[in-house]
């Protein structure tokens, strides 16, 4: 038996080839093409053309997070979302000069991070299926990101990284003994609904190269150590005598427990800061009702 996404999407072929092979007259031309996302805000949105009376397939080069799909429910159906699709059908022919935006985030963390399209009803085409390619980054080495794109208060609530529990935080001001000349100064712990960041202030001792933090893991007592993202708010690296302040972050399983984890920050030659006991709190209840 068909799983109900390989069917939804034969069925849309289906319909696609039977109206490519015999178009009645005066009928929309149905056709099957790839767009590419948008990769920056100032680059155009790609434009779909939809029809009232035409399901419009979307297959994606990558996973996608369909509860972050947005789009006017009044003017647009959607008729099957999945892992890598979205079957959209507009209510009715869109308007003369009418243009209906649709977005979704996809499931990693590579940018773009979202993709958009714009639909509008062209009179003479329409169409059925849009292969949505995905710009490849480029073939650098692997950094801590210099600087994290700006952030939008919906883009927490739409990825579902903030609810109604909101966001819990736990403090260090003890200072740790400097090992291979790195001291923690200051470390704030945040955590919310599935994920955690450590923000962490480093001093490099006068005594010491330059040092680039290049990569954190959180190791926790019990399962395997969790590779973070790493963010350096200040690229490059941190100059003898002087603080940087980096980002790690990682998504965990949602629990209703304290979370405690050794956090290993580790860069140039071999050297690394190894916090223990970072204690990220339990997730704050709810409100009642």
């Amino acid at each position: 038996m068909l799983q109900p996404f390989r069917l939804a999407i034969a069925l849309a072929l289906m319909w696609g080839a039977a109206a490519w092979a015999e178009p009645a007259p005066g009928a929309q031309a149905r056709r099957e093409r790839s767009v590419a996302v948008a990769s920056t805000s100032a680059e155009p949105l790609p434009i779909v053309r939809v029809a009232g009376d035409t399901p419009t397939v979307f297959l994606f080069s990558s996973p996608i997070q369909k509860k972050t799909l947005t789009f006017d429910e009044s003017r647009i159906r959607v008729l099957d979302a999945g892992e890598r699709s979205i079957i959209v059908q507009p209510v009715g022919n869109l308007g003369a000069g009418e243009r209906q935006e649709m977005g979704v985030f996809f499931a990693d963390d590579r940018a773009p991070a979202r993709a958009a399209f714009v639909l509008v009803t062209d009179p003479a085409e329409v169409d059925s299926r849009i292969d949505v390619r995905r710009p490849e980054p480029p073939n650098t080495v692997c950094q801590p990101t210099a600087q994290a794109p700006v952030p939008k208060p919906e883009d927490f609530v739409l990825l579902g990284y903030v609810d109604a529990k909101g966001v819990t935080t736990s403090s260090r001001k003890g200072k740790l003994n400097a090992v291979q000349g790195l001291r923690l100064d200051n470390l704030v712990a945040f955590r919310g609904t599935g994920w955690i960041l450590a923000d962490v202030t480093i001093l490099n001792r006068p005594d010491h190269p330059a040092w680039t933090p290049r990569e954190a893991m959180f190791v926790g007592r019990v399962g395997m150590p969790l590779r973070a993202r790493l963010v350096a708010k200040t690229p490059g690296a941190i100059p003898p005598g002087e603080n940087g302040r980096v980002l790690a972050a990682v998504e965990v399983p949602e629990t209703e427990v304290d979370l405690v984890f050794t956090l290993e920050v580790r860069g140039d030659g071999e050297r690394r800061l190894t916090i223990p006991d970072v204690r990220f709190l339990k997730p704050a209840a709810e409100d009642a009702q």
